[in-house]
């Protein structure tokens, strides 16, 4: 996987391992077969925001991480998502909204959590909470 960040879950592996490939092979996380019944998915507000906050922070990382490697410019990364992945916002875009301290807290939180190398925060994302940086200037 060359970066840990990438490797599959436990539950993931598990999966690909027993075979289950989702459709494709007719089951995976949900009975593909026909006339199933799968469990209705969940309405809880909290949870939901809190899946939302983590994927976003994710993501921005990522992004902070292709402009720390010099990948391409913060205009181009956020180009990318909004143009190619029809994303309302860049995701630097979305930092700045959010507050890198907040993104960082957020990485921190689930790194120290979970401890897997997917929620190390960018040392670019560091730099810039510690300097008081943001990737726009304020309109």
């Amino acid at each position: 996987y060359y970066d840990p960040r990438y490797k599959p879950s436990f539950t993931q592996k598990r999966h690909s391992e027993a075979g289950y490939l989702g459709r494709k092979s007719g089951r995976g996380y949900f009975d593909y077969s026909e006339g199933a019944e799968n469990p209705a998915p969940k309405e809880d507000a909290v949870l939901g925001q809190e899946i939302l906050d983590r994927i976003v922070a994710m993501l921005i990382n990522e992004a902070i991480d292709a402009l720390f490697l010099n990948i391409g410019t913060k205009e181009d990364i956020d180009l990318a998502m909004t143009k190619g992945v029809n994303y309302p916002k860049g995701l630097l875009q979305w930092a700045d909204e959010i507050g890198l301290e907040v993104v960082l807290e957020r990485l921190e939180t689930l790194f120290h959590e979970y401890g897997e190398d997917r929620y190390r925060p960018s040392p670019l994302l560091r730099r810039m909470v510690r300097d008081e940086q943001r990737f726009f200037e304020r309109d």
